[in-house]
């Protein structure tokens, strides 16, 4: 056994509280989550907001792209999601987040959410809130758009770096590797033994999304995966210890 693997809450502990919002942050933190998994998207007017759509329909009251409206505007949102005992929670910024956790261990995983809009300088504007809250150390960056994750690599972040994939991927250890990324995100589906066995022989961490079954949970407990995300952090917790 390696060391424990860790809880990270998918969008905050959206099982129990709108995904993506400080309230949601707040109670996995409760729930005892090592880290948060949130998305990142650009505003009209470059502020990093953590939200998943690119549209604001799903998830808030408002209508249209994320990438139409200033972050004044998406602060007037009401982002409960039809939980009525968080009417009034709002769209938050990285840096709300980041201030969130300042004086925690809590691991952030930043997804950039820039496989469907090409956020011009996402990339630049995320590292740079990093920096300027001082989180390098407890930061992991991730997305589908491997893309980014080249363009991080060259722009120098010596950040962790996650592959998000959601089918199976042939050899993803090989691929992660070339692509300069120190860790593979794959889909519970596609997380098998040998899969997590070939990543650890290629120094790559394993983080996979989304666990939420116990028989899920159970299963890459076992197969020692560096941390599984979660929209049930506290029923993962209790299965770790």
């Amino acid at each position: 056994m390696g060391a424990m693997t860790s809880v990270w809450a998918h969008r905050g502990a959206s099982g129990y509280a709108p995904e993506n919002t400080l309230p949601a942050f707040d109670l996995a933190l409760e729930q005892g989550a090592d880290g948060f998994e949130l998305d990142v998207q650009l505003t009209r007017d470059d502020e990093v907001v953590v939200i998943h759509d690119e549209t604001l329909e799903r998830t808030t009251d408002g209508h249209g792209w994320v990438a139409d409206h200033s972050l004044e505007d998406l602060k007037e949102l009401d982002a409960s999601h039809g939980h009525e005992k968080f009417v009034g929670a709002r769209i938050p910024t990285l840096g709300e987040v980041f201030d969130l956790v300042r004086d925690t261990v809590t691991v952030i995983n930043v997804e950039l959410k820039n496989s469907r809009m090409a956020y011009k300088g996402l990339e630049e504007r995320v590292l740079a809130l990093i920096e300027e809250h001082d989180m390098a150390h407890r930061v992991v960056l991730s997305s589908f758009n491997h893309y980014s994750l080249r363009r991080l690599v060259g722009l120098g972040t010596q950040l962790p770096l996650g592959a998000l994939y959601s089918e199976p991927l042939w050899k993803p250890w090989q691929y992660a590797n070339k692509l300069g990324a120190t860790a593979i995100h794959p889909p519970v589906s596609a997380t098998r033994r040998k899969v997590v066995e070939k990543s650890r022989e290629h120094d790559l961490a394993v983080h996979v999304w989304t666990v939420n079954e116990p028989d899920d949970l159970k299963r890459m407990l076992a197969l020692d995966v560096d941390a599984v995300i979660t929209n049930y952090p506290n029923v993962a917790r209790s299965l770790i210890g």
